[in-house]
């Protein structure tokens, strides 16, 4: 049940309207039973002073892209209210002259865009006001019969508004309802949401969780728990069963719905999700429509739902069954977009962003994990809707064509024009072996900063947490995965991948780059000096290349491969036979992989850097000493003895091969496969020829 999340002593810290305001706001985004990502709104009438010290009457109103539970003050619009009430006088306004009319009411240019529901706010003649989507008062919105329901809970406290899309007119039509109602306490839009008020920040927010409150109680005393959507159909798999089953089909589901961008997959299997996709009725529910308006976007007007019935024995007849299943509703998108596209409509990705499987769970679809996390947590509400209205009643949705007007209409794709634009590496998934080392760590940096995902895979777990932390911190929730992995053992790689697979559907980009190194002349080079350098550099190279290459192979969109070789692999390293030697290997490895994975657009190309001392465990180990005692110098000369054997005379970074490796991996070398770049300084002994 919904509580009441205002603390009385923090509010008291707020010095202004504004500050409360936001306080109020970010306590109603908490809870997403209250209120929608990215959706509701929020508002304060109050004085301020203009540009010339007058008193002026403001509505600070949440502006147009922001959502609720993190909004500051930056991210509200100030209007004009002496500017603004005129239009309660006009019969008709356009969303185009209104957003027009309304950048003129500003107080600060630099203020966001005003959001379609401000008039929503300005109509009303109460101080604070709160427009919610309540997962309750859904419930009875989007029940066939919620009006008459409305009555038994509300009595004639209450204005019930028939569904139309917001703007100038919806907005008159709640100012109207209430005026006309000397006893109204609070608005009920169909199919849409809940508008209450207060004179006070606190009490408007008492007033939305009291509403909020009474419609709970309504519903869950009807609710019979053994016939929430129509009763179990099919049992639920176990928790690890399901896992390893959404590993393995991961990637077919992200080729399937990546044809034409791709996409970053995330996967839900919580309690909610499985009632869900259990029930007898769930399949029919599922494809009368989105629950909410502000849902659209991000869930499109209907999920996937998979026609299959729950094996863990059959994972090739999922297989089978989802991609059939994202072929067809690419097609029912297509057909639903060409009945009801207008003039200059621009057709979004036609792939699911839900994906709903019976006995598994839910698994979601975006341009980054985050995303796909929202719409993941729209469908969290939406079944929430359906819960409680096929506990009232049957339950209803918008018409397609309002759902395709919704989804398409230039207010809301405005919102989506706000997020930062995509960069090179964007929706792409990245897995870094030696992610904790120098290169590792500085690659994972560099392909994150230009919007990639990464997997930072090391033996040293501890050293790929506090990498993948940092880049967490500095990027967003979930941009990196630290997994312990001994490139030597094919369940642990295979493991690794699977991982990879259920955290994020699949992988773009391999950098084999796990490392060690040993330095002893040949003759005294030992079976197990031997041993050690081929388990881990070349069998382990081969090992995770391959189980890659098996991956983007089910995915069918493409890959890169990067293997760090060395300036060794084409260059007869002294007292260094079985690293120089198996760096050879690495080499062409490599090469054998670009020629057979070009027909499956897989490319693979090699770098071959020299002495990259910084942050590398290897050179901190007894290798620098080795290596030392090779050229007859001191340790601590090493660093200046490569950089006056280069060319250039410089010494080589992580950076310097993280920057390699982005070419590589990105768009500039999409013709490029086979190939190895030296990135040394220039060692005239290992030009390659």
């Amino acid at each position: 049940m919904v509580q009441s999340l205002w603390q009385a002593s923090k509010a008291a810290e707020m010095q202004t309207g504004l500050d409360q305001l936001v306080y109020r706001s970010n306590i109603i985004g908490a809870d997403r039973r209250v209120c929608n990502y990215g959706g509701g709104n929020t508002s304060t009438k109050t004085t301020v002073k203009d540009f010339r010290g007058r008193d002026t009457e403001v509505m600070f109103v949440k502006g147009s892209g922001s959502d609720l539970a993190s909004m500051k003050a930056g991210n509200f619009t100030g209007l004009r209210m002496d500017d603004i009430r005129p239009l309660f006088e006009k019969s008709e306004m356009s969303d185009e002259d209104m957003v027009a009319y309304l950048a003129n009411c500003m107080i600060d240019a630099k203020h966001p865009r005003a959001s379609i529901e401000t008039l929503l706010h300005a109509f009303l003649p109460f101080k604070h006001v709160d427009h919610t989507h309540p997962d309750s008062i859904i419930s009875l919105c989007c029940a066939d019969n919620g009006k008459a329901l409305a009555q038994e809970i509300f009595g004639d406290r209450f204005v019930w508004v028939p569904y139309i899309r917001p703007g100038f007119t919806l907005s008159k039509m709640i100012a109207e309802g209430v005026l006309n109602n000397p006893k109204a306490e609070l608005v009920l839009m169909e199919k849409h949401g809940l508008v209450t008020w207060g004179d006070t920040s606190e009490a408007c927010y008492a007033q939305t969780i009291k509403i909020i409150s009474e419609a709970e109680a309504f519903i869950e005393s009807r609710i019979e728990e053994a016939k929430v959507f129509g009763g179990v159909k099919h049992p639920t798999l176990e928790a690890e069963v399901r896992k390893s089953i959404v590993s393995k089909v991961m990637p077919t589901i992200r080729g399937a719905v990546s044809d034409a961008k791709k996409m970053i997959l995330s996967f839900d299997d919580a309690e909610d999700v499985l009632q869900f996709v259990s029930g007898q009725d769930s399949a029919k529910l599922s494809q009368v429509g989105a629950a909410c308006p502000d849902h659209l976007v991000h869930t499109k007007v209907v999920p996937l739902f998979i026609d299959w019935t729950p094996n863990a024995d059959d994972v090739e007849g999922l297989i089978a069954k989802l991609k059939e299943g994202v072929a067809a509703y690419k097609e029912m998108y297509k057909a639903y977009f060409d009945r009801n596209k207008n003039e200059g409509d621009v057709m979004f990705e036609a792939a699911p962003r839900v994906i709903l499987i019976p006995g598994v769970g839910m698994i979601n679809t975006g341009k980054s994990w985050a995303m796909s996390q929202v719409s993941g947590a729209l469908y969290h509400r939406a079944i929430a809707v359906m819960r409680g209205a096929t506990a009232l009643g049957n339950f209803v949705s918008l018409s397609e064509n309002e759902s395709y007007n919704v989804e398409y209409w230039p207010l809301e794709l405005y919102k989506l024009s706000l997020a930062p634009a995509e960069a090179e590496f964007s929706r792409k998934i990245a897995f870094i072996t030696g992610g904790a080392g120098g290169i590792g760590s500085e690659t994972a940096r560099r392909l994150v900063s230009e919007g990639a995902h990464v997997v930072l895979a090391d033996l040293n777990l501890e050293g790929a947490e506090k990498v993948a932390a940092e880049i967490n911190a500095k990027w967003g929730e979930n941009r990196a995965l630290a997994v312990k992995m001994d490139v030597t053992s094919e369940e642990a790689i295979q493991a690794a991948y699977a991982l990879t697979a259920l955290t994020y559907g699949g992988v773009d980009i391999i950098v084999n780059n796990a490392g060690l190194a040993t330095s002893s002349p040949f003759d005294e080079t030992s079976l197990k000096e031997w041993n050690l350098n081929m388990n881990v550099l070349g069998t382990g190279y081969f090992l995770v290349a391959r189980e890659a290459f098996k991956l983007m192979k089910a995915q069918a969109i493409g890959g890169n491969m990067v293997f760090i070789g060395s300036k060794n692999s084409v260059y007869a390293g002294k007292n260094a036979s079985a690293y120089s030697a198996v760096k050879a290997l690495e080499a062409h490895l490599a090469r054998c992989i670009a020629a057979e994975g070009g027909e499956f657009g897989i490319r693979v190309n090699t770098i071959l850097p020299d002495a990259i001392l910084q942050g590398s465990a290897i050179w901190n180990g007894s290798w620098r000493n080795e290596r030392a005692a090779a050229y007859g110098i001191e340790p601590d000369q090493l660093e200046e003895y490569y950089r006056k054997r280069t060319t250039l005379l410089v010494n080589i970074y992580p950076k310097d091969i993280a920057e390699g490796i982005a070419f590589f991996a990105s768009s500039k070398s999409d013709k490029t496969t086979g190939c190895m770049l030296t990135i040394d300084g220039g060692v005239p002994a290992a030009f390659t020829r």
